[in-house]
């Protein structure tokens, strides 16, 4: 029987390493298949039936279509890292229901459909981070039974609606940092029975979402670090279970003696680098062992002497010092001896008031004829019903309304009225003209407004009166020839602007008044030929900046000054031939994704990358025109470094960045383009180089001209029974 499993082995061996498609490596033995940066925009339609390790990381999907991975049912393992996915079909991982883990990091990723995720009822790990995510519709994860760790850190997520994560009968982990969230519905936890940490930190939180909280018995860990809160009101935290709180780098300046007393098992409480002058004896807290108060600027006089001997009595733990008066100032606060805190003319600040409870609309109305509401997810909808007016008389509670692909013409003033819970209007592909002034009106709540492929031209100034919590606004796909001035200044709380594929030709000095909280940019696919040099100074917190496909001629380096916070520049598609001298110094400190690609660039200066460093972490100069780059020895952060397609001239002129690629761990796909002897051999490998000065003094093997030669040509490949994934980590340039 071993033989005749042995030979069974053999034959479906054989079979899939016929199998394996060209630029992928196959290890029949682990059943693994690696399509590292194969440049690939398709999945393979080749690769061998039994899979289980699948790593596409590095490619061009753009879109995962229906049923992509049916040819592969015994995949366990899935990693589309990095592959510039923008849309999951519904569908698209039908048929994998072995999977355990996917990775979808780092794309472009910006709405979870009902049923992106079907299929995957196995699925224990879902990385979702370093997306664009910006909503979650309801149902989204309804599929995924087994799932014990989701990411979602790093997206665009301002707002959880009731029941989001509906499904997870069994997720242990829920991670949703570094995103900007400020609205969550009373129910968006529920549903959660075997949570054990939630991660909230680096949001815009301000203030503890108590009654969202409470829904998480088995929550021992809570990371709600880096958000704006400045108040933690009285029982602020009812959550049974919860052992370790983490409130560090917050604006918090004052804690109600019992804001913990409904979550006794606390042991840890994390307050580091808060406003707090001093802290009240905390009730109720009986099973607390540390506090950390460092960083704060405590005034260490007789009103901290109550907190003190609780301290004592208690037996907690506490770390800070004094940052007051002079005399204690630096003393730890576990040294001070109760006759030191003393009264002077020092006292703390007046507490701040707590914030007042807004009360609750009770749902009522009844839902328009034609639509659907749900009132159970406090959703209405009335997509694709050929409506040519707006309708009203829904529900006063509802949160989401889907109005998509109807024919109003245009939006009324007033169009909304009695809905002033809303939080996110979908009015994409209505033939709207015209954004009347007040239309908005009444709408207190609204976060996300989608108005994608309309045909607005033109907004008038008071277009967004009365929606002054707007943080997302979509108007792709729409005939702006100029950014509409003075429309964005009613919205102080706008993050992400959407405004590709329209025809803005130009952007004006003024054009960004009163965005001063803008994080995201996006105006890819326009016809932008100019930039001022103050166009984009109102947006000082400014993250990420697209503006590929359009028609700059050279980097707009005077408009990038006074953007201390870009960490992304996108410039490809452009016709931009040549990069000058200091063209991103303005940015230096802070950018880490460049985006120079596809441009036809013939020529970038020696010193077009200077004051760039060790936070770049990806560059990406494929298909252009130059025969050499700068030095980047410097660039010793990179992750990503493509410059596949660049016609490199592979003389002793191009031996540094050869000898460079040689120490780097990346894939970076650098060809020969010139001599013609050297026309389309990796450089890597050209022998071009050998009568080079120097030459042999830390290449690779310190390759003679014979091993060098011999290096260039392709060789048997010996047969082992080691994998073939041995040898992957090295540079493949």
């Amino acid at each position: 029987w071993g033989l005749l499993l042995l030979v069974v082995a053999l034959a479906l061996g054989g079979t899939a390493a016929a199998r394996c498609p060209t630029p992928c490596v196959c290890d029949n033995l682990q059943s693994h298949v690696l399509c590292l940066n194969g440049n690939l925009t398709a999945i393979p339609s080749t690769i061998p039936q039994l899979t289980k390790k699948l790593d596409l990381r590095g490619n061009s999907f753009t879109v995962i279509p229906v049923g992509a991975f049916l040819a592969t049912p015994y995949l366990t393992h899935l990693d589309l890292q990095r592959c510039k996915v923008e849309r999951l079909e519904e569908g698209a991982f039908r048929g994998l229901g072995r999977l355990v883990y996917l990775n979808l990091a780092c794309n472009s990723i910006a709405l979870l459909y009902q049923e992106s995720l079907d299929g995957l009822s196995s699925l224990e790990q879902l990385i979702l981070k370093g997306n664009r995510i910006e909503e979650i519709q309801l149902g989204a994860f309804g599929h995924l039974g087994s799932l014990t760790v989701l990411d979602l850190r790093a997206n665009a997520l301002v707002y959880l609606p009731d029941m989001v994560f509906q499904g997870l009968q069994v997720l242990r982990w829920l991670r949703l940092s570094h995103n900007a969230l400020h609205v969550l519905d009373s129910e968006a936890f529920a549903a959660l029975p075997t949570l054990r940490r939630l991660s909230l930190d680096h949001n815009e939180l301000q203030a503890l979402p108590g009654e969202a909280l409470a829904r998480l018995d088995g929550v021992s860990r809570l990371d709600l670090g880096h958000n704006p809160i400045t108040y933690v009101a009285e029982e602020a935290l009812a959550m049974a279970s919860l052992k370790h709180l983490f409130l560090d780098h917050a604006a918090v300046q004052d804690v109600a003696p019992d804001a913990f007393a409904h979550s006794p098992q606390l042991h840890t409480l994390d307050l580091r680098e808060n406003q707090l002058q001093g802290l009240p004896p905390l009730a109720g807290a009986g099973g607390l062992a540390r506090v950390s108060l460092a960083g704060n600027p405590l005034l260490c006089s007789c009103l901290l002497r109550p907190f003190h001997n609780w301290l004592a009595r208690a037996r907690v733990q506490v770390e800070g010092a004094c940052a007051a008066p002079p005399a204690l100032r630096g003393r730890p606060l576990d040294s001070l001896r109760p006759p030191e805190l003393r009264c002077g003319r020092a006292q703390l600040l007046p507490s701040p008031a707590v914030p007042s409870e807004q009360p609750k609309t009770a749902s009522s109305g009844q839902c328009p004829q034609r639509c659907a509401c749900s009132p159970d997810f406090r959703h209405g909808s009335c997509k694709n019903r050929d409506l040519r007016e707006i309708p009203r008389g829904f529900p006063k509670d509802t949160h989401l309304l889907d109005l998509r692909q109807n024919t109003f013409g245009m939006v009324p003033p007033g169009a909304f009225p009695n809905l002033k819970e809303l939080v996110s209007l979908h009015l994409q592909s209505c033939s709207i003209g015209a954004l009347h002034p007040g239309a908005l009106r009444g709408l207190d709540s609204l976060v996300y407004l989608y108005l994608t492929d309309n045909h607005l031209s033109t907004l008038a100034a008071t277009a967004f009166e009365g929606a002054p919590r707007l943080a997302y606004l979509d108007l792709d796909h729409n005939a702006f020839t100029r950014l509409p001035v003075g429309a964005f200044q009613l919205l102080p709380n706008l993050i992400s602007l959407h405004l590709q594929h329209n025809a803005i030709r130009e952007l004006a000095e003024g054009d960004l008044a009163g965005m001063g909280g803008l994080r995201w940019l996006y105006l890819a696919g326009n016809a932008i030929g100019h930039i001022a040099s103050a166009a984009l100074a109102p947006a000082k917190m400014l993250e990420k900046l697209h503006l590929e496909g359009n028609r700059l001629a050279e980097v707009p380096t005077a408009a990038l000054r006074g953007l201390p916070a870009l960490s992304e520049l996108k410039l490809s598609r452009n016709p931009i031939k040549h990069v000058g001298d200091s063209a991103f110094l303005p940015v230096a400190s802070s950018l880490q994704h460049l985006y120079l690609d596809n441009m036809r660039l013939e020529q970038i200066s020696p010193g077009a990358f200077a004051g760039l460093g060790p936070k770049i972490r990806s560059l990406y100069l494929e298909s252009n025109k130059m025969s050499n780059i700068p030095d980047m020895s410097n660039f010793t952060g990179l992750e990503i470094l493509n410059v596949r397609d660049v016609p490199f001239h592979c003389d002793c002129q191009l031996l540094p960045l050869r000898r460079w690629i040689d120490k780097l761990n990346l894939r970076v796909g650098a060809t020969c383009g010139s001599p013609a002897e050297a026309r389309g051999v990796k450089v890597k490998l050209s022998t071009a180089f050998q009568t080079c000065s120097g030459w042999g003094r830390g290449e690779a093997g310190g390759a003679s001209p014979d091993k060098a030669t011999a290096a260039s040509k392709p060789r048997k490949k010996k047969r082992s029974g080691k994998s073939p994934h041995r040898g992957l980590k090295k540079s493949r340039a």
